[in-house]
């Protein structure tokens, strides 16, 4: 199955994510297992954030592979309800369950997708970043870009001594 579904927001990490709203084109194929129903397939969509080393916009394609079970809910025939079954409580938590013949793939997409996010992206490869001293782009300023000797002023008084003493 194809299906093309707006981000619902939040699919995010520090520097980058996927703006509320984007195309995240789904692919995937939905097989009967006895457990419940496998759902395999990839996310394709637009991820953009900054760069992490000099601010500048950065904007990427992402693809993203996921794999999950969803099993089916066992009915309580005692009570007339379904019921999730898991080993533990703490298992139930992890599992994902049909509702009815639907399956939410919102929560898996979400994982797949921020977990594929990078963390530091770059603009390109060998951004030099900033400048430590004045916080300029260095590729912008140029290899040439300095800020003269810089002392620190608590040594003047030891440099003036050395100027004055000379070589001697």
């Amino acid at each position: 199955m194809e299906r093309v579904v707006p981000a619902p927001g939040a699919f995010a990490t520090g520097m980058a994510g996927v703006p509320e709203g984007t195309d995240i084109e789904l692919d995937f194929r939905l097989e009967a297992v006895m457990e419940g129903v496998l759902v395999t397939g990839t996310a394709r969509t637009v991820t953009a954030g900054e760069c992490s080393r000099c601010l500048d916009p950065v904007s990427d394609s992402l693809e993203a592979g996921f794999q999950e079970l969803f099993h089916y809910p066992v009915e309580d025939e005692a009570k007339g309800t379904q019921v999730s079954v898991g080993v533990d409580a703490e298992d139930d938590k992890e599992d994902y369950y049909l509702e009815g013949e639907v399956l939410d793939l919102e929560q898996v997409v979400r994982d797949a997708v921020v977990l594929a996010l990078p963390l530091s992206p770059l603009c390109r490869d060998d951004c030099p970043g900033l400048c430590v001293e004045c916080g300029e782009k260095l590729a912008e300023v140029g290899a040439d870009h300095g800020h003269g000797d810089r002392v620190d002023p608590r040594w003047e008084a030891l440099r003036k001594l050395s100027d004055e003493l000379g070589d001697q």
